[in-house]
This record gives C-alpha cells, sequence and structure tokens, in this order.
C-alpha cells in the first residue's frame, strides 16, 4: 500500500507539472529599496496581473532566505497592498537579482542538503507573507554543470511545493524564474545552455530578459539596448524569444521583458546619431542609466529630437552629444504584438517604478487586450 501511494504521488506531480496559472502574465518587479518613494500602494494594479518583490537574498551560511526588519516591514505590506485594492494581483517574491552573489547560488544549486534548506525555507517564506508563487533570479549559471544543478534545483522545488500543496489544502504557490533572454548564455566566453527540460515541467513561467543589450559596458558606439529586431546580430529580443521555443519551452511559459529604463552614450560627433554612432563614453543618468520617466522628463527639459526606429523596432533621442536608448509607447506595441503573434504568455517590466504616469504599463496592457 504505500508503494502505491508513493508511485500515485509521483505520478500526480509529473502530470500536474506546475500550478494553474492565468492565461496572461502582465507583470512587474518592484524594487523593495525604493519603498520610500514608492511603496506598493502607488502602483496602477489595474495594469498588471502580477507584481514581484524583489529581492530576497540566501543565507550563505544557513542558505535559508535572509529577511531584514525591512523585509518583514514591507513584504507584509506589498502583500497586503496588492491583495487588497480594488484592482487585486497576484504576489510573486524574487530571490536573487542582478547584484547578488551567484556563486552562492551555484553552492545551494551544487548539494542536495542545501537544495533541500533552501526550498524549505523560500516556501515558508512565502506561505508566511501571504505570496501567491516565488521566483529565482539567478544571474547566471557560470557553466553547465550549474545549469545542470539549477534543473536539479527546479525538480526538487516543485515537488516540495506539491507535497506543501497536499498538506495545506492551499492553492499552489507558482514557481517562475528570471533567464537569460536566450536559452544559450555565452558570457564570459563559456557557453552553456539553460536546463529546458526541467524550466519546462516545473516552472510556470520564465521571465526572459529582454533588455541590456548594449550598454555602459562598451561605449564606443550607441545601440539599441532592447532592440527586437538586430540587422547585423544575432542580439536581439526576437532571436532570443525564437531559440526558447526553438528549443522546446512551450510558448505559453515564455514572458517577454521590457524595460522601463534606457542606457546613454555620449556621442563623439553630434551630427552623426543613429543607432551604432561612434561614442565615447555614458551619457546622462546614473553610470549611463535613466528611468523611462526620466528620460521623458530629460527630452522635454531640453527639447531633444525622438526617434522611433522600424528596423529595430526601438525609440532613442538625442541632443547635443547626449544619445539615449529605450522604448517608447510606439516600439512597446510593436513588441507587444509580436510577443501576442507567437502566443507568449505575456510580458514583465523592470521595473515598475520608472514608469511615467503609467504610459508605458497602459500603452502594453490596452495593446495586449485589443
Amino acid at each position: 500500500m504505500k508503494v502505491f501511494f508513493v508511485l500515485l504521488f509521483m505520478v500526480i506531480v509529473t502530470a500536474a507539472g506546475t500550478s494553474p496559472a492565468p492565461s496572461t502574465v502582465k507583470a512587474a518587479y518592484w524594487p523593495a529599496w525604493l519603498n520610500s518613494t514608492f511603496p506598493p500602494s502607488a502602483i496602477d494594479t489595474s495594469y498588471f496581473t502580477h507584481l514581484y518583490y524583489a529581492f530576497l537574498q540566501p543565507d550563505p551560511a544557513t542558505f535559508g532566505l535572509l529577511i531584514t526588519e525591512s523585509d518583514d516591514f514591507w513584504m507584509d505590506k506589498f502583500n497586503s497592498d496588492l491583495h487588497n485594492c480594488k484592482h487585486s494581483v497576484g504576489t510573486i517574491l524574487s530571490i536573487g537579482g542582478g547584484a547578488s552573489d551567484h556563486t552562492l547560488f551555484a553552492n545551494i544549486a551544487a548539494y542536495p542538503s542545501h537544495r533541500r534548506d533552501f526550498i524549505k525555507s523560500t516556501i515558508e517564506t512565502g506561505r508566511k507573507y501571504g505570496f501567491d508563487g516565488l521566483d529565482l533570479d539567478w544571474e547566471y549559471p557560470a557553466d553547465q554543470k550549474e545549469m545542470d544543478d539549477l534543473g536539479q534545483l527546479l525538480e526538487e522545488w516543485r515537488v516540495e511545493i506539491v507535497k506543501e500543496t497536499w498538506a495545506s489544502g492551499r492553492r499552489p504557490l507558482l514557481l517562475t524564474a528570471a533567464v537569460y533572454y536566450s536559452v544559450v548564455n555565452p558570457l564570459d566566453g563559456v557557453t552553456r545552455v539553460y536546463p529546458v527540460g526541467s524550466i519546462s515541467s516545473n516552472l510556470d513561467w520564465i521571465n526572459a530578459m529582454c533588455f541590456d543589450y548594449r550598454g555602459a559596458w562598451d561605449t564606443t558606439a550607441t545601440g539599441a539596448h532592447a532592440a527586437l529586431f538586430d540587422p547585423n546580430s544575432q542580439i536581439s529580443t526576437s532571436s532570443g524569444i525564437t531559440s526558447w521555443l526553438d528549443a522546446g519551452v512551450p510558448s505559453n511559459k515564455i514572458v517577454m521583458g521590457l524595460p522601463l529604463f534606457g542606457h546613454t552614450w555620449k556621442l563623439k560627433d553630434p551630427h552623426v546619431n543613429r543607432i551604432g554612432a561612434p561614442a565615447v563614453d555614458v551619457g546622462p543618468g546614473d553610470e549611463g542609466t535613466m528611468s523611462f520617466a526620466e528620460i521623458v522628463d530629460f527630452n522635454k527639459e531640453n527639447e531633444a529630437s525622438v526617434v522611433y526606429d522600424k528596423a529595430t523596432v526601438s525609440t532613442y533621442s538625442y541632443v547635443g552629444t547626449s544619445w539615449i536608448s529605450y522604448d517608447g509607447p510606439k516600439s512597446v506595441r510593436k513588441k507587444i504584438k509580436f510577443a501576442r503573434a507567437h502566443r507568449l504568455a505575456g510580458y514583465f517590466f523592470w521595473a515598475v517604478a520608472g514608469d511615467k504616469d503609467w504610459k508605458i504599463s497602459r500603452q502594453a496592457s490596452k495593446t495586449w487586450d485589443d
């Protein structure tokens, strides 16, 4: 009889796979460090289905989640505000982020006991604070072994979520992951491939980070940092999304990333201001980065020229030697149509506080629903 129930459990886990997910994902990450200037209550939730709390970090000693006094307060408020507002949304706890220690995640994923302690803590934390799901933002597994370890971590995470669901009688926690824009990651000269089988079986969806193709790390020439198409290379959103689809990840498990920020350059010659124009340094903003809201204000205050580039489906503006790449309403509309045409699950923004009077969020939501 015991063997029967073990087999039954495994069959149900395999058959059930992931949690019941919505037909459309309109998501955004909320950086918790902006709590004093942009609290959760400031978000117009009518434009979203899911919002991510970003980020918590694992403890390098115990591998459980570190929860500061600030996190304790804001995670509770995040869920209270977003679940009890007029347009309630799903909330997801994101773990990691671009500034996190990627070697710590490698250590967690490499050992059964570390994976067990990490997974247990994430589920307990998610339930304690009332989140609807969990998200892993590991940037990035450094080689193929770490990619394979990621696959094992996701397998065990899904099993524990199913077990907890049975035990609690509650709706299953969603499980998602932020990933490189392409299924193949060649950064640092090391080519590695995401564990597509495990991702497809164990995640509700992936958030493909379709931005940061160009930026301050290369100040020799301007570039469309979130180009839908790139006539001169394979570094583009269309190429990345196609790679995930060709690898076998179902289209309804792919969420396309959109930036609510731009990258800036200082032009070598203010009269040569196309995409790919020679540059000599970063431009305005914080180390060559500006939020969409800051870009709109900068363009207005400086009477900058604003250009929609049809070839790359991107927007840029320039004035004097300042040059900025970003997504405006028109490029966002085209990208959303691309996502719909490829039957993707939806889109997400990094990050929600970057919008200007909800201009981009409104455009994206409206275009998806048209």
